[in-house]
């Protein structure tokens, strides 16, 4: 089955086996600070997210539909432009030059927080502003399901009664999406539009 991915414009034939990772597929990616600790309450902190995640995007080649901030814990969508992505290396560059600069602002003005987040691995030890594991990746391959899922990860502050209004909340997509500007980071406009409700039409449109 021959598919054109929305994100780059390549075409691919696509064998029926669902793998992790497929050509074509968006990915919602989910990650907490360690413990759950709230390490993202601060706008300090959180610009720095931004400006890792814009970073990212531009070094690992993935087009960004959304995201949001929570003071614990972060949701980001992406939809890759290679046919075969390394999500856990696209991670990796969201999320570690945020740890560095947090651990390091921790040493200089929080250094009671060091030995909180400081495990023993055998004889080394390690300091965690994230939480240990590749966090929780899902695929997604429906337009509609995609769209579900951003409304979703925009109404999270709602639900945690942080803002009445979702594009109240300054670190998220959705204020992009409502057309407010500036915004703290611009999105991609190539996510697909929905042009019939729950029609399981993909991303990758069959041609």
């Amino acid at each position: 089955m021959l598919i054109a991915n929305p994100c780059s414009g390549k075409t691919f034939y696509r064998k029926r086996r669902r793998r992790y990772h497929e050509p074509g597929e968006a990915h919602e990616l989910t990650f907490s600070c360690y413990r759950r600790f709230q390490f993202l309450n601060s706008n300090r902190t959180r610009q720095w997210f931004v400006e890792s995640l814009d970073e990212a995007r531009r070094e690992m080649r993935f087009d960004l539909w959304a995201y949001v901030i929570m003071p614990e814990h972060v949701h980001v969508v992406i939809c890759p432009h290679d046919a075969k992505p390394d999500i856990g290396k696209m991670v990796s560059s969201i999320k570690e030059p945020v740890a560095r600069k947090a651990i390091r602002f921790l040493a200089e003005h929080a250094p009671k927080w060091i030995e909180r987040i400081t495990v023993r691995e055998g004889k080394r030890s390690r300091r965690r502003f994230w939480q240990p594991g590749g966090g929780y990746d899902r695929n997604v391959l429906e337009v509609a399901t995609v769209h579900e899922m951003i409304a979703y990860i925009h109404a999270n502050p709602v639900r945690r009664a942080l803002v009445e209004r979702q594009d109240q909340w300054e670190w998220s997509s959705a204020r992009w999406y409502a057309g407010i500007r500036p915004a703290a980071i611009e999105m991609d406009a190539t996510i697909p539009v929905l042009h019939a409700p729950r029609d399981g039409t993909p991303f990758a449109q069959v041609v």
